[in-house]
């Protein structure tokens, strides 16, 4: 089998499907420190200024990080700790798990969707399906030995923190906490284990390049903003690299249900006669087929449901190996 992960090989420069055209490529020299990231601190006991604080990160920022979020930082280092395991092995042992096929539950792949675009990123990932553990855990990796322990562990915590983020970015909305989880129904959970190898070239390629995500919330990751009917946007995010090192994040996803309709509540299309929803009513499934059916950085995969307005958004929560912090961004619709 011929090696298709970049994290197999060395290089002195980058191959030519993974250089963007000059008008698409990191600016990273006008790059800015951003120093007022809206931090929300979940161990507060006012729970009306959670509140007011994650609808204002919402709609200002579309991202936020929160502490004192009940996710340990044990289970953070180990899960970095054998992620960074996993990209190190042998090429012949990740390639066992290799597929280019979206719908394999558990799979290496690299980029993005490498049948559909015509440019390549500079990114190894390791995706896995994550709820129910008892059904998708005897499928994923069994090397190193201590894999699906950490990974199914940091799983339980982070979907408790998705839960309790999805009951406060409700009542943000003025709806009552559990609306948004009645409406996505029985979530299921994934992950992306996102590796990108430390590049020669840099100013020349992405790790990601602009896009949302396709879920509810995402933790390093979430993207589902039919559901506050436009009022928090799905915020467009890049992955950049560098030359110095390699790079390693984890985003863990809730999703809607598969068979669950993703309609704007009452409540945030005006009611009656004149409501207006921005986006048609639609399936999860529909929205995640049309997800991965073309390149990452095309047109914003909610506009095939446009009509009015619905409210889909994604909270995407990137863990960082020096913080005992998760940062989210929220990926929301106003209109």
């Amino acid at each position: 089998m011929a090696t298709k992960v970049i994290s197999a090989g060395r290089f002195s420069s980058i191959p030519m499907s993974y250089i963007r055209p000059e008008s698409d490529r990191p600016k990273l020299l006008d790059v800015a420190d951003c120093d007022n990231i809206p931090v929300i601190d979940l161990g507060c006991k006012d729970r009306s200024l959670i509140v007011k604080q994650t609808g204002d990160a919402c709609r200002e920022y579309g991202f936020f990080q929160v502490i004192n979020h009940g996710v340990s930082k044990e289970a953070m280092d180990k899960i970095l700790g054998v992620g960074h395991e996993f990209f190190g092995l042998p090429v012949e042992e990740k390639m066992k798990l290799y597929s280019d096929d979206p719908s394999r539950t558990t799979r290496l792949s690299t980029s993005f969707n490498v049948r559909k675009e015509t440019v390549n990123n500079w990114r190894d990932y390791l995706r896995l399906h994550c709820y129910p553990l008892d059904k998708y855990v005897p499928e994923w990796p069994s090397t190193p030995s201590s894999f699906k322990d950490i990974v199914s562990n940091y799983c339980m915590e982070v979907r408790q923190l998705g839960f309790r983020l999805q009951e406060d970015i409700s009542e943000s909305l003025g709806l009552d906490k559990d609306c948004l989880k009645n409406i996505l129904g029985e979530q299921g959970q994934h992950m992306a284990m996102n590796y990108y190898p430390a590049c020669p070239q840099p100013e020349l390629t992405y790790g990601l390049p602009a896009h949302t995500d396709p879920n509810s919330l995402t933790i390093l990751l979430q993207d589902l903003q039919a559901l506050s009917n436009g009022r928090y946007k799905s915020v467009w995010h890049r992955a950049v690299v560098n030359a110095d090192k390699p790079r390693l994040s984890v985003a863990s996803f809730l999703c809607p249900c598969d068979t669950a309709r993703i309609s704007a509540p009452k409540a945030l299309t005006g009611g009656g006669e004149r409501a207006r929803s921005i986006y048609r009513d639609f399936t999860y499934a529909e929205y995640y087929k049309k997800f991965w059916s073309g390149n990452l950085d095309q047109e914003h995969c909610l506009e095939f449901s446009r009509t009015n307005c619905l409210v889909l958004f994604v909270l995407f929560l990137q863990t960082f190996p020096c913080l005992e912090t998760l940062l989210v961004c929220c990926i929301v619709v106003i209109s």
